[in-house]
């Protein structure tokens, strides 16, 4: 049995994934377009999820 409403989904039809560099004087990463790369959903559906393990020595609630 499934959920009446996935019987009306439609599935998100994704942008082909575009190249993406590093902008030093935005301090972000930059689409060639001149767009950023972390409004771009193709972009973040393709990229691995990071991590901080920034005050991990000083917070010990940080797994």
């Amino acid at each position: 049995m499934s959920a009446f409403a996935l019987d009306f989904a439609v599935p998100r039809q994704l942008e082909a994934v575009t190249d993406f560099t590093y902008d030093p004087e935005q301090q972000m990463n930059v689409l060639v377009g001149g767009g950023l790369a972390a409004e771009n959903v193709a972009v973040l559906m393709s990229t691995a999820v990071t991590t901080s393990t920034a005050g991990s020595a000083t917070h010990n609630d940080d797994d």
